[in-house]
């Protein structure tokens, strides 16, 4: 971590030289930042995962239209500095209001909401080649992990299986964190809260073998690291658990292949190899679900419009269901499998699919 640490101290400071010197030389100060919107995201089919292509474009501070986009990313670049070089954190809303000030002769502020300092962090990301967390910014917590694992967190020690049914509530950076011992055969990212606490209650974890990891809602991004580092140091095959709609589904995505807006952080988050075990639309025939579907909304319908172009879905396998929710006009969430039973989902649905490996890609 010591040596982490001054890697990105030592890149906050050349970005930092390279605008003095610019300046001292009498030229217009820029920095150069790597376009990240759609345009320049592409699907890397041999990675299996979504990357951000090589279109940059300079932000200069002597263009009325760059201006304060530079001045906000020296203002965050700074502060960044110096949370690194004092060995603090902030979270991303604490660096808003320390950013935020009015600019001396003007009615202005430097930032006026937190959506214009947000992109600014990304955007050093980015141009950095450094996570987040290496800026030792962290985000809101979001999702637990429940099973029978040891990790290592500072100087405590707990066991995941052992701190109520609650789990461990992921932190907003997992890099420091220590993996021990562990059990457990695979994990399985649960997109509600509601249903990872019936997997709990049911002890899915225990006579499955299982880690338990609620996304609640789309992943944040320390749970996506999360379960990558799961994966690759602990060798954990991850099987994704969601709601049978567009949301649900993007949800995976995001976990298998990355996002478009981290796009660059693909090699950082994406985990290739994880599989869909359900809500399908096959499911709602299979398991006689037709009278606890939900019809689908405009907005659902727009979204599966979204995920038919996306490369990533090009799968025959995910175009037939994108096409069969389309047809059918419904969606499927993971709680209606309690109109079977509450313990259907934990003793019926999941380890069935699971021991039968029906996925989808």
């Amino acid at each position: 971590m010591v040596r982490l640490m001054k890697t990105t101290q030592k890149k906050l400071s050349e970005m930092g030289l390279f605008v003095y010197e610019q300046v001292e030389r009498g030229r217009k100060p820029y920095v150069n930042i790597p376009q990240r919107g759609l345009g320049n995201v592409q699907f890397d089919k041999k990675q299996r995962m979504l990357a951000l292509g090589d279109k940059s474009s300079k932000r200069y501070y002597m263009n009325v239209a760059h201006t304060r986009k530079f001045m906000q990313t020296m203002l965050v670049a700074t502060y960044c500095k110096q949370l690194v070089d004092e060995s603090k954190h902030a979270a991303i809303r604490e660096l808003y209001y320390a950013c935020k000030r009015s600019v001396a002769g003007t009615k202005d502020n430097t930032f006026e909401d937190q959506s214009e300092s947000d992109p600014i962090v990304e955007d050093l990301e980015v141009s950095l080649d450094v996570l987040r967390e290496q800026l030792n910014l962290t985000a809101d917590r979001r999702g637990y992990l429940y099973g029978d694992i040891t990790l290592k967190d500072g100087k405590d020690s707990f066991n995941c299986a052992r701190l109520g049914r609650g789990g461990w509530s992921v932190p907003g950076t997992v890099e420091e964190i220590e993996v021990g011992d562990c059990t457990a055969d695979y994990i399985l990212a649960v997109e509600t809260a509601a249903m990872a606490d019936r997997l709990i209650e049911e002890k899915f974890a225990q006579k499955n073998r299982a880690l338990i990891v609620a996304t609640q809602g789309q992943a944040p991004r320390a749970v996506r690291r999360l379960l990558y580092r799961l994966h690759n140091e602990q060798k954990l095959p991850v099987i994704v658990f969601t709601d049978g709609d567009p949301w649900g589904w993007y949800i995976y995505s995001t976990i298998k292949h990355a996002s478009i807006n981290l796009a660059y952080l693909s090699e950082r988050l994406s985990i290739p190899d994880a599989r869909f075990v359900g809500m399908t639309m096959r499911d709602i025939e299979t398991y006689g679900l037709q009278k606890v579907t939900e019809r689908l909304k405009e907005t659902d319908k727009a979204r599966i419009k979204d995920l038919l172009a996306y490369e990533w879905f090009s799968h025959k396998a995910w175009q037939n269901e994108l096409d069969l929710c389309k047809k059918l006009g419904v969606r499927i969430e993971q709680q209606a499998l309690a109109n079977k039973s509450l313990e259907f989902v934990a003793k019926k649905y999941l380890p069935d699919k699971i021991e039968r490996k029906d996925f989808l890609p």
